[in-house]
């Protein structure tokens, strides 16, 4: 059978237990992304203490993990390309589970620093490689609504972090949040190895047979067996497509696609992560919080993220994405804004503020999961979503730093102030998103 027609029988194919299993397994592999990427900022208020940290070497720190992130997006999503989406998946999840369990056997802040840095390469490599699995897996009715559902996990699993952390580390010590971070996480990884490939990565391949043994798979699950299709849809294909490299996504209409979502995973992601590895430690010292007062004050950012993104979740194929990403960080910016001009001397205001905005700007990280797949063949999809989220992990490597200079120059007004400003820049950039919403995937990357 053509490539067409079995593109065709992904689109018309029911949502089943075979997309629900794959959907759990990946998602389980996502929430622990989260939390490895998560667990040092609640780690850390107890290492400054103990380890006699100072501000620099906290930046430090933080800035390490998402420089590791850094090359892992462009490590791992160049070898989903070449070798597959869940092969890719299951090497970047075991990397960052064993790495979780080298920072317990830290014992000084080199040693930290090196698991961390390493473990950041496999914590940036899973997410644009899940992503593009995921998004492959979906039809073009209904994609956004499957998508968030699975991308809501990484947002509970920065909530869970928070929650988790708040109960251990003051009870057991720093070291139990990246026990939980790394066992369980070596479960995933081998789980991830008995899921079936991608059948569209499959079909882009040549490898026509493989796709189709899939795709029954996923008509059987879905009780049916015999689909009647159009085997002429917008794009053939019919023939495997060339290997792509990564300057494809400058060519013709993908260069103001790719530019635009740079901007917004740079400036979107700036803005969440600075505020969830900043405020533990602004708690805690700015504003003379304990600990525990601190961990769990700073823990409610995720649960407003993960109360907008169920709003999201049933909105977002009706309001669309750009709709959506425009409206979150004008919203989110202008909470911002207010916080850094009136309300940064009371603690309430700032957990109140700082929590409402990031739910908002979070949500907006959500979308961009999703929309960034859709916007690239399938050849190039996971090198596209790799080199767009290299541009958070930038940002979010420089945000601990500038916020650190910033906050001891200007104060925190100043820090919030940056923070609306950043946000508002995003939120220009969203008018340049085009609309994908129940458009077929093949339709979108031409």
């Amino acid at each position: 059978m053509s490539g067409a027609a079995l593109i065709a029988r992904i689109e018309n194919v029911p949502f089943s237990r075979w997309h629900a299993k794959a959907r759990i397994v990946v998602g389980s592999a996502t929430f622990f992304d989260a939390f490895d990427a998560l667990s040092l900022a609640f780690a850390l208020p107890v290492l400054i203490n103990s380890w006699h940290i100072t501000l620099n070497q906290t930046g430090l720190l933080i800035s390490s993990s998402y420089a590791g992130q850094f090359i892992g997006a462009l490590v791992f999503s160049a070898l989903a390309e070449r070798f597959g989406r869940i092969r890719s998946a299951a090497g970047a999840t075991a990397l960052m589970s064993i790495m979780s369990l080298g920072c317990v056997i830290s014992r000084s802040f080199p040693e930290l620093l090196a698991f961390r840095f390493v473990q950041g390469i496999g914590v940036g490599g899973e997410m644009p490689v899940a992503a593009a699995y995921i998004s492959e897996l979906s039809k073009a009715r209904g994609r956004g609504r499957f998508f968030m559902l699975y991308e809501l996990i990484f947002p509970i699993g920065l909530m869970a972090t928070g929650q988790i952390a708040a109960w251990v580390v003051p009870s057991w010590g720093w070291q139990s949040i990246f026990w939980i971070g790394g066992v369980p996480g070596l479960i995933v990884s081998f789980l991830l190895t008995r899921l079936p490939e991608s059948p569209r990565w499959l079909i882009s391949k040549g490898r026509f047979s493989e796709a189709e043994r899939i795709i029954k798979q996923m008509e059987a699950a879905g009780d049916r067996t015999t689909v009647q299709v159009d085997t002429t849809p917008i794009v053939s294909g019919g023939a495997p497509a060339q290997r792509a490299h990564w300057t494809e996504v400058f060519d013709g209409v993908y260069r103001s696609r790719t530019l635009t979502v740079w901007v917004l995973w740079a400036t979107a992601y700036f803005v969440t992560n600075s505020l969830n590895n900043w405020l533990p430690s602004l708690y805690s010292t700015v504003y003379q919080l304990q600990l525990r007062q601190s961990l769990r004050a700073a823990s409610l950012t995720n649960v407003a993220q993960v109360a907008v993104l169920l709003v999201c979740v049933f909105c977002i194929d009706r309001v669309g994405r750009k709709k959506w990403t425009a409206s979150a960080l004008i919203a989110g910016g202008s909470a911002l804004l207010v916080l850094g001009m009136f309300g940064a001397n009371s603690v309430r205001t700032v957990i109140f503020l700082a929590t409402l905005s990031y739910g908002i700007v979070g949500s907006v990280n959500a979308v961009l999961y999703l929309y960034t797949p859709e916007i690239y063949p399938t050849r190039m999809r996971a090198i596209g979503t790799g080199l767009a989220t290299c541009w958070l992990r930038l940002a979010s490597a420089v945000g601990p730093l500038v916020v650190g200079i910033v906050v001891s120059s200007e104060g925190t007004d100043a820090v919030f102030l940056m923070f609306a400003a950043i946000a508002l820049l995003g939120a220009v950039a969203a008018f340049g998103m085009i609309e994908t919403r129940a458009r077929q995937l093949e339709e979108i990357a031409h």
